[in-house]
């Protein structure tokens, strides 16, 4: 904060805000998310609890487990966002160590690539130890606490049986179930953090030998599946995947996931940094079209407020917002001139009168007072907003279409893109409404009542009053719906009676030709004013909140910006680390003006300026003699001796070193029509 805003008299404040926010943040996603797998842990939990009181009790169903040697298996599907498995598997191994057992092992393909791996890495974690894989002698044993251990499924079964017991004789009978330590044997929980990952071989061998002990060895097996559970079936042939005992276990999907942070982080008037509409589109698309990955959603909500405290000197007025007592009479007359400055703000005093606009751009404490009354009125427009958006989601989501979107999050992009009543979307969502039939409008109108009701405004008590009236018209239309279906069955009495063809074709012309001139019922009516009603709630609070004056205070609109920080450019970062190796090392010997070449750059890059110099074919006898001269320079009279054809040896072999680099890198490669000569593979400025 310090080295990017030098000239801000309040960066100390700004960090100690951002800090909070950050934390705040932080402990509200930690929430949600213990709260979303809350549901599947505990089935998690419950299963466990089952196959381990099964093994305890020895159980008809553990018997029979025992007699077709299957093992209790949980498939537990993730999604495909796998960045995110690693915090799930965390916190389960957290919840079953408190609830369950000691006793867990997370395993992961890529350190498993044979079953002895795998054994030593089970008891490894097991046993809490760590294990030097290239240390391991050629009978398979290894160093644990000083004693020869051998990775095995009988070690494994001895030593559980001797810390199952030692546990047993140290703790009173009385105490057993206190904790999962304290069990008489707690279930060994193995998770395949990765299924898909690990080799069939290695899966059949691990499933196979532990199916043969099952009776010893309570073992409970759990497997990450990031597609589908029939992976199982694909991975294992039935003869092994009949030795298994399966439940299925799916967890939220991640589109919900990130709809729920949504809802809790940005829909909400606790935290006051909001996301402008293009940023929260970059995350979104982010999302969507690269990893599923809640988390990384996460970190870039996190890296907007980083960057929005550190480029922004008025986000200071951020803790304004959260209390709305503070005032505003720490600010300097810079402060008040960035103020005056804001787009929202100049747009604002020309709204108003000419001596009311010469206050406010010459006088400081009137502008202290004007700014305070703004962002209190901010903070008020950001509570009905939500409210408002969320009563229009309960009417959208209703419809058979969805044409602002089905998830809330859609339909707050929508409304921060522009005034969204004006949009065709918006316009097809009001046609479908006025279709709905009267189940789902009561339902509909009752759920309004609920969220204007629990809403923090207030201004929406009226509202609440005139959606009730409706609920109350809605009532008596079914009561008189009664009546008039009375009548309607009365008059189709008669006409059946008419049996003279005349009177008959002569009452059948009047009924049609009271259809068509029919007016719209009692129901269509009303059903047009609760529609008409909420879109003139939808005008008035849901304006775009860049309409909304100081909005720069709260909003981080520079998607740009974020793009930089991930969207991945590893052409540009690889051209400026070569062509300008200063950039990142921070060397000043390695300054140089614009088309020079230092000496004193690493060899790769003095090579990759070279080549940057050629044409489509670059004979290596001349780039090595460049090269060599570029080197030498720094050596002086050194240099002077030498030749294309007295090169030393050593400078020799730092060029081909620094050409290799080049052509791992793919900037060059072999070229078939000169031997002595590579083809340059990139071409254009970065």
């Amino acid at each position: 904060f310090r080295e990017g805003n030098n000239d801000s008299e309040d960066t100390d404040l700004r960090f100690v805000i951002c800090q909070s926010l950050w934390k705040q943040v932080k402990s509200e996603t930690e929430q949600i998310q213990e709260d979303l797998n809350k549901q599947l842990f505990d089935n998690l939990v419950s299963f466990l609890r089952r196959s381990h009181s099964e093994f305890q009790e020895k159980t008809t169903k553990w018997t029979c487990w025992m007699k077709s040697r299957e093992i209790p298996t949980a498939a537990l599907v993730l999604g495909v966002n796998v960045t995110d498995h690693d915090l799930t598997f965390r916190s389960l191994s957290e919840v079953l160590q408190n609830s369950i057992t000691p006793y867990i092992a997370l395993l992961e393909a890529k350190d498993c690539p044979g079953i002895k791996n795998l054994m030593q890495k089970l008891m490894g974690q097991l046993m809490n130890c760590s294990i030097d894989v290239n240390s391991l002698e050629d009978e398979d044993y290894l160093q644990v606490s000083q004693n020869r251990i051998r990775c095995s499924m009988t070690s494994l079964i001895n030593w559980y049986e001797s810390v199952t017991k030692k546990t047993d004789s140290e703790t009173p009978s009385k105490k057993r179930t206190s904790s999962p330590r304290q069990w008489q044997s707690p279930p060994v929980v193995v998770i395949f953090k990765d299924m898909e990952s690990f080799t069939t071989k290695v899966l059949q061998d691990f499933i196979v030998i532990s199916s043969q002990h099952i009776h010893e060895l309570p073992l409970v097996l759990i497997f990450g599946i990031a597609t589908s559970p029939m992976i199982i079936h694909s991975l294992l042939p039935h003869s092994v995947s009949s030795l298994l005992c399966i439940e299925l276990f799916q967890s939220l999907s991640c589109k919900d996931h990130l709809s729920t942070i949504i809802d809790k982080l940005l829909l909400t008037a606790q935290f006051p940094f909001k996301l402008g509409e293009k940023v929260l589109q970059v995350l979104i698309n982010l999302f969507l079209y690269h990893d599923f990955s809640v988390q990384n959603f996460i970190k870039g909500f996190q890296l907007c407020i980083v960057e929005h405290f550190y480029s922004q000197p008025l986000s200071v007025l951020c803790c304004q917002l959260v209390d709305a007592k503070k005032k505003v009479n720490y600010f300097s007359h810079n402060q008040c001139e960035n103020i005056r400055r804001l787009p929202s703000f100049r747009r604002y005093v020309e709204s108003q009168a000419s001596e009311k606009q010469i206050a406010l751009l010459t006088v400081d404490d009137f502008l202290k007072e004007t700014t305070q009354k703004l962002l209190e009125d901010l903070h008020v427009y950001h509570e009905n907003y939500v409210s408002v958006l969320r009563c229009l989601h309960v009417l959208t989501s209703s419809l058979p279409k969805y044409p602002l979107g089905k998830q809330i999050r859609e339909l707050h992009c929508a409304c921060l893109e522009n005034q969204v009543w004006e949009t065709e979307e918006y316009e097809s969502s009001l046609q479908l409404a006025r279709m709905l039939n009267k189940s789902d409008l009561v339902t509909m109108l009752q759920r309004c009542v609920e969220i204007f009701v629990s809403s923090s405004g207030k201004e929406f008590g009226k509202t609440v009053e005139k959606l009730k009236e409706f609920l109350t018209q809605f009532q008596k239309l079914e009561a008189e719906a009664f009546q008039e279906q009375d009548v309607s069955v009365s008059s189709q009495k008669e006409l059946q009676k008419t049996t003279d063809l005349y009177h008959l074709q002569k009452t059948l012309l009047e009924l049609k030709e009271s259809r068509r001139s029919k007016k719209l019922s009692k129901f269509e009516m009303l059903r047009s004013e609760v529609v008409d009603y909420i879109d003139s709630l939808v005008r008035s609070y849901l304006v775009p909140a860049d309409h909304k004056t100081l909005h720069e205070v709260v909003y981080f609109n520079t998607a740009s910006v974020l793009r930089e920080h991930l969207n991945a450019a590893p052409r540009i970062a690889l051209h400026t680390a070569l062509n300008n190796p200063y950039c990142y090392l921070k060397n000043r010997a390695l300054k140089s003006d614009g088309g020079s070449i230092s000496n004193k750059a690493p060899d790769i890059c003095i090579v990759y300026k070279l080549h940057l110099e050629c044409g489509r074919l670059i004979n290596l006898v001349d780039w090595l003699e460049a090269f060599s001269t570029v080197v030498m320079a720094a050596e002086g009279s050194n240099a002077d001796g030498a030749s294309s054809d007295q090169v030393d040896d050593i400078i020799h072999a730092r060029f081909i070193r620094a050409v290799s680099e080049l052509e791992l890198l793919g900037f060059i490669k072999p070229s078939k029509q000169k031997t002595d000569h590579v083809a340059r593979l990139t071409w254009g400025g970065c």
